[in-house]
């Protein structure tokens, strides 16, 4: 079954499309409208599963990762219909129950979820299973920690062929938990199982990106106790019973840099319908310095091409309150534009710059590095990973045969795409619908020159 097209009456043929001709070279103008992150709508939809009520969340994206999360919600007997407004999805998970393998394993797909889902189960129902876990493959995604943390509550783990099944048969209590590195997953993994486990959890060395602030401000909003303190800890006071939620999302900041860097590439100007300031301030001092301009707006932040020479730059991603390392690879294509030597040193994952291949095809001058070539050595410089790219502008870039390798880099490719000259082939392109709703219908409202080939 199709929950989503059956929830919301939507029809989506930008999900069947695999291939697309882009003709580039012509400045992207107008105006895009942005969503509920992707790093936060799914992680809501399954807090949904703690509450003993009904949750409504708002601006939900249509992009396949909501459209996997509802599958594994209805699995397991969570109703879910559209709301009043476009974009509102209301969930009632009153009658949750367990769910068969088989089912798990053919809604999960290339989908990392569903490690997510384990906490909550664990409380509403004892048990819990996952499949195998997928996702781009930009790098090591280990699910240990994810084990490790749920056994630190109490679960007992095991694991089958299919999978890893867990129960727990005393019910979770509290632990004290500290990340070697501060991850996404792995605090959300936490916080998740930590608000109704029994006692008091502290989680050192805690990711505190937007997304996972606003997860906290949906917990909170639930029913749940829990502090941030400015040294990277986070204090969860176990509760027995939660609540559902009313919620709108937190805005995708990696899509609004996605438009954004298009517009710097293409020399075009875009105004981003629904980004803001606060979250996007260490993307915008980038962009800054590369040359880029906005105007920030209460409804959003236009960006455009000032119409002079872009400036090269040297970048590390980190970790919030760092440049995201989902920002670096759109605007790695924008920094071929740039005059002289651009360094960008990838710290978080260590495979991120296969993306560039491709670029360096249409023209790109860019060299890979063992080397951290940033202000401090990270924990990827001395294990063989070409972690570390020079960038050398500006060159002209010219249309080619492309196949979407995954998400982020699969639409910088696009980016690529749509600043080079002459036309571009793209394969495999359902892949950016699991993070960029509609991105078709955008390209098109940009007024960008292409067409479905398949």
């Amino acid at each position: 079954m199709n929950f989503q097209h059956e929830a919301t009456g939507l029809t989506r043929p930008h999900r069947n499309v695999e291939s697309m001709r882009i003709n580039g070279g012509k400045p992207l103008h107008g105006r895009v409208d942005l969503k509920g992150a992707k790093n936060v709508v799914p992680k809501a939809m399954v807090a949904a599963l703690l509450g003993e009520g009904i949750s409504v969340l708002r601006d939900v994206p249509d992009i396949s990762d909501v459209d996997i999360v509802s599958g594994l919600l209805e699995l397991h007997g969570v109703s879910i219909t559209a709301g009043a407004e476009p974009g509102e999805l209301i969930l009632d998970p009153s009658r949750v129950e367990t769910a068969h393998m088989a089912e798990i394993n053919a809604y999960a797909g290339d989908s990392r979820i569903p490690i997510l889902f384990c906490g909550p189960l664990l409380h509403r129902l004892g048990e819990a299973f996952i499949p195998d876990l997928g996702g781009c493959r930009i790098g090591s995604r280990p699910i240990d920690f994810h084990l490790d943390a749920l056994r630190n509550f109490g679960a007992k783990v095991e694991k089958l062929p299919e999978g890893v099944r867990m129960t727990a048969p005393e019910g979770l209590h509290g632990a004290k938990i500290e990340l070697k590195y501060p991850s996404v997953g792995a605090t959300e993994q936490v916080l998740l199982t930590a608000v109704r486990a029994e006692g008091i959890t502290v989680l050192k060395g805690a990711a505190i990106e937007p997304e996972i602030m606003d997860l906290i401000a949906i917990l909170q909003k639930m029913g749940a106790i829990i502090s941030v303190d400015t040294d990277r800890v986070i204090r969860i006071e176990g509760v027995t019973t939660l609540t559902g939620f009313t919620h709108r999302a937190l805005f995708d900041r990696n899509e609004a840099a996605s438009w954004a860097a298009a517009a710097l590439a293409t020399e075009g100007d875009i105004f981003v319908g629904g980004a803001r300031q606060q979250e996007m301030m260490t993307f915008l001092n980038v962009f800054r310095k590369v040359g880029g301009a906005f105007d920030i707006e209460d409804d959003g932040i236009r960006f455009y091409h000032p119409g002079r020479a872009l400036n090269s730059i040297a970048l590390e991603t980190d970790v919030h309150p760092g440049f995201m390392t989902d920002w670096q690879q759109p605007l790695v294509v924008a920094l071929t534009r740039a005059e002289g030597l651009s360094i960008v040193h990838e710290t978080v994952y260590e495979n991120r710059f296969g993306f560039t291949q491709a670029l360096v095809k249409m023209g790109a001058q860019i060299q890979l590095y063992r080397e951290c070539l940033g202000s401090h050595p990270c924990r990827f410089g001395q294990r063989n990973f070409k972690h570390s790219a020079v960038i050398s502008g500006p060159r002209e870039l010219h249309g080619a045969d492309i196949v979407v390798p995954d998400l982020r880099g699969g639409f910088s490719h696009f980016v690529a795409a749509l600043a080079a000259h002459g036309v571009s082939n793209i394969s495999n392109v359902g892949i950016i619908s699991r993070g960029y709703e509609h991105f078709i219908t955008k390209l098109d409202q940009l007024g960008a020159d292409f067409e479905v080939t398949d």
